[in-house]
């Protein structure tokens, strides 16, 4: 695996990052790439999340806080200077085993300086049973792209109050309670962030791909989709129904459901779910649309169909318990 470097050391917006992982995934070779990248305080959401849902605008406008949507699916993440953002590109379209075995190599690596590390089901690194690393991907044609956080600390009031976490996810409000669910590395490791940037690039990587002024050109101009502000709102669908909850092993998974005369008109899907597909709403659409909500009819359409090609770790009957409020 090949470590891709920027030719300076300027700190750029969160954004870049993400287009930077885009323009990687075109130049990709044989190598699978990898990368590291820190950011000012940083708000990034899912493709799937509705803004006013997940980000506490108010707040972060306040303190000086940047928000972005991204186009992976996963949840939203608090990022700033303590926290190193890693970005894995490769050739390949099996992207749940991808996904599996990234996670996996992370984990290793911090087993080799004596953590109890573990990947989780959900793809989530996790020392001691605790989350020190979330992960999201995304697809296109004959590439993966895999990203997610390493905390090696942070500002815990700015992940708590920039974020608008569902009460499904925290039993109670306040530091006491997110600390109980993730941990930093600062709290089991000696060495400085830099240091551990160290190690992790000796671990993972056997070379270097350093990009040209040109390469930063393009990555600045794929950078302008994501500043748009139809992509960073997206749209907020006016729904007759919303149904959904937390599913074990799945995420947060919610649809708004549009009837029409009594079946399934329209439908948009939000949460922190991780789709296994780009068009996800236009699969399970095509097989919804004229259903009614019930689960007869709900079982009938979804037959020699598996909920779980879409949705990582979701099954048909999950689907249908959530679509009829069961």
């Amino acid at each position: 695996m090949k470590y891709l470097s920027l030719p300076d050391n300027a700190t750029r917006i969160l954004p870049f990052y993400l287009a930077m992982e885009e323009h990687a995934a075109h130049i990709l070779g044989e190598d699978d790439i990898f990368f590291m990248w820190q950011v000012e305080p940083t708000v990034i959401f899912g493709r799937n999340q509705l803004i006013n849902s997940e980000v506490n605008v108010d707040y972060c406008r306040e303190h000086g806080i940047a928000f972005y949507r991204r186009r992976s699916g996963g949840g939203c993440v608090y990022a700033d200077k303590d926290n190193i953002m890693f970005s894995y590109i490769t050739r390949s379209d099996e992207v749940q085993t991808t996904f599996s075995a990234y996670t996996s190599a992370v984990a290793a690596m911090l087993r080799g300086l004596g953590l109890n590390a573990a990947a989780s089901d959900r793809n989530d690194v996790m020392i001691d049973g605790r989350k020190v690393s979330g992960n999201a991907f995304y697809h296109i044609p004959g590439r993966s792209i895999v990203h997610g956080t390493m905390l090696y600390d942070t500002n815990m009031e700015h992940m708590l109050n920039a974020i608008t976490p569902s009460r499904e996810k925290l039993t109670s409000k306040g530091v006491q309670s997110v600390r109980s669910h993730i941990t930093t590395l600062s709290e089991h490791l000696s060495m400085d962030i830099e240091a551990f940037k160290q190690h992790v690039r000796k671990t993972l990587c056997d070379g270097e791909i350093v990009l040209t002024a040109d390469d930063v050109a393009e990555i600045e101009r794929l950078t302008l989709p994501y500043l748009e502000p139809s992509f960073l709102w997206g749209n907020d669908p006016l729904c007759e129904v919303t149904l959904g909850g937390r599913i074990e092993g799945v995420g947060s998974l919610y649809a708004a459901v549009e009837l029409k005369h009594g079946t399934v008109h329209d439908l948009h899907l939000t949460g922190d779910f991780l789709p296994l597909c780009d068009d996800v709403r236009e699969r399970m659409l095509d097989k919804l649309l004229g259903t009614r909500l019930e689960a007869d009819a709900l079982r009938t359409a979804l037959d020699g169909n598996d909920a779980g090609q879409w949705i990582l770790n979701l099954n048909n009957e999950q689907l249908i318990t959530l679509l009829t409020n069961n």
